[in-house]
């Protein structure tokens, strides 16, 4: 049994990182497929924006931040959707709110509006936020994570710890601090350091964000605790990480690099896909054929040949023992565009039967 094959049927989570262009949304869907031919109940999730998932589903309109069931001839199930991190936010502002005077204090409030959709990092904790919330859901048994071409796909890691240091840092504190202990709004002209931020932000920004927090005041518990949790699941044994490649050079290299940010995590790579490969056709024929057709067929398999075994060693020699047991996935005549060609890829992933 591969690596893959065995992920795939007993991982709670499984997360495909990679570089963009190799395939990785394609190689999402398939393994979720597969999870549901399997007799799975799989929901898959693109934090990538682009609708590649929808496509590569054939998904006529557009996913959003709820599940949509496919239609597949399969013993288990097959959902996805696309994260959408404004209303994953909106939903721990109604979960962890006191009462609902305080979540639509909150949920009106201009700064929380641009920190739910500007704020740098908070795409990542609620892409975090919203996998574990499907990990939590009882409709499913794995979820399938298809994580943003980009260098900082990972980011979502680091993301629990990184809002649980903000509700630490000492400015956060400082605001805060009328509202723990029954005190009116601070004044911006009687603190130096917000009369400082007033003036670098503006002071109808400044007092529209301490309001915020003043508001948040009490959540921040339930915040911590969520976030703790979070990070506990992206970094436990549930949870299994496939890395996505090509054998192009420059994706390999990123491959690497993924690989070097897993293992800073002390996580392992659980299984390697090697996407739009050289396809190793067999041994040429034994004598070289007389016809000017037949030498070029001849001369053209020598080379292919040649190329397969150039992409393997490439990729061994960077990958190294993480190549050796790779899944290599020839390069299609044809994009993935519906069931019956990522079914063509779930072929290649898992042969027929899986």
């Amino acid at each position: 049994m591969s690596a893959l094959v065995g992920t795939v049927a007993t991982a709670d989570v499984i997360i495909c990182c990679g570089s963009g262009g190799v395939g990785k949304t394609t190689t999402a869907a398939a393994i979720a497929m597969q999870a549901a031919e399997i007799g799975r109940r799989a929901v898959v999730i693109t934090i990538d924006p682009a609708r590649r998932l929808a496509d590569a589903l054939g998904v006529p309109g557009e996913l959003n931040n709820e599940p949509l069931r496919l239609d597949l001839d399969a013993p288990g199930e097959l959902w996805a959707l696309m994260l959408d991190a404004s209303s994953t936010f909106d939903g721990l502002v109604l979960k962890y709110a006191a009462d609902d005077n305080q979540a639509q204090r909150i949920l009106a409030n201009p700064f929380y509006r641009n920190v739910a959709s500007t704020l740098s990092g908070t795409q990542e904790f609620m892409a975090a936020e919203r996998l574990h919330a499907l990990y939590a859901d009882e409709r499913f048994d794995v979820v399938i994570v298809d994580t943003p071409p980009t260098r900082s796909a990972l980011d979502f890691l680091a993301a629990p710890r990184t809002l649980t240091r903000f509700l630490d840092h000492p400015l956060f504190k400082l605001i805060m601090l009328p509202a723990r202990r029954g005190l009116r709004v601070l004044n911006l002209a009687t603190q130096p350091i917000l009369r400082s931020i007033s003036k670098a932000v503006g002071g109808e920004v400044l007092t529209d964000a301490m309001a915020f927090f003043q508001a948040f005041q009490g959540m921040e518990i339930g915040f911590r605790a969520r976030a703790d949790e979070v990070s506990g699941l992206v970094t436990s044994p549930a949870t299994r990480f496939v890395l996505v490649a090509s054998p192009r050079a420059d994706t390999v290299e990123e491959a690497r690099f993924f690989a070097g940010r897993l293992a800073q995590s002390d996580i392992d790579v659980a299984a390697l896909v090697v996407n739009r490969c050289t396809p190793i056709f067999g041994a040429p024929p034994g004598r070289v054929p007389r016809t000017a057709r037949g030498r070029a067929a001849y001369d053209n398999l020598l080379r292919l040949n040649e190329m397969a075994r150039h992409e393997r060693e490439h990729v061994g020699a960077a990958l190294g023992d993480l190549a050796g047991g790779a899944v290599w996935v020839p390069l299609l005549a044809h994009d993935v565009h519906d069931m019956e060609s990522l079914e063509r890829i779930r072929f290649h992933l898992f042969g027929r039967t899986g």
